[in-house]
């Protein structure tokens, strides 16, 4: 069995409609998070960095007239450096995504390092290292990586995860094939539904091929123009 993956329309599946209604809370949270972080290291963070170097010129113009400026203005320097490390804490706590902070080849090498601590089989990852994938593409290829490898790894007799990012004529693909069985059932229809809303929403193709003998590949697909990638 192999095709495109397409979302149903409301009113079919009781559980799929609960996972869509739950997928948009997620995609809410994950918006107004997203937002916050920014907020608190670009413009927060930004402020008091500004005001740190305001005080460190102030220290500067006064320290002959008044010696004493130098310890108070090293006292309220360590104060701000110690907000602004918080900060920066807290907008990465708001918004985890490695995706953001080192690109998707690093964020993939820290999935499959999680998934390795849990699953008992073999998983791998091969990365183009010529691809370049920028954002917002890049961060739904991994959560579309992410949740297929969920769904993967909760299969029956699944013992093999294999995850690739290659670039094939004018695509950037990301493929993630798995030796379990490729059956639909309540333990994959979130994951499922999660991969079809990150892909409809970044003109992503996402594909399901079942393999011969046993195993399925998810593909996910996008065109070069789309993600911007240098040529």
């Amino acid at each position: 069995m192999s095709g495109k993956i397409r979302a149903k329309g409301p009113g079919g599946d009781p559980q799929a409609d609960l996972a869509r209604t739950l997928i948009g809370a997620i995609d809410d949270r994950e918006t107004e998070l997203a937002r916050l972080s920014r907020l608190l290291h670009n413009e927060v963070s930004q402020v008091l960095s500004a005001i740190g170097l305001q005080l460190d010129l102030m220290r500067m113009d006064f320290k002959e007239q008044t010696p004493a400026i130098e310890s108070r203005t090293a006292e309220i320097q360590t104060m701000l450096d110690q907000v602004i490390a918080r900060l920066r804490t807290m907008s990465n706590e708001l918004n985890p995504s490695a995706v953001e902070r080192a690109g998707l080849h690093f964020a993939l090498d820290q999935l499959v390092g999680k998934v390795r601590e849990t699953f008992p089989g073999n998983v791998r990852l091969h990365f183009d290292p010529f691809v370049r994938v920028p954002m917002p593409v890049a961060g739904a290829l991994y959560k579309i990586a992410e949740c297929a490898v969920e769904a993967a790894s909760r299969r029956p007799g699944c013992s093999e995860l294999e995850l690739q990012v290659k670039r094939q004529r004018n695509e950037i693909v990301l493929e993630v094939r798995h030796n379990g069985d490729s059956g639909d059932d309540a333990r994959t229809l979130l994951p499922r539904l999660l991969m079809e809303h990150q892909a409809s929403r970044n003109q992503i193709a996402l594909h399901v091929k079942s393999l011969p003998d046993r195993g399925a590949v998810i593909r996910a697909s996008c065109p070069v123009a789309t993600t911007g990638v240098e040529q």
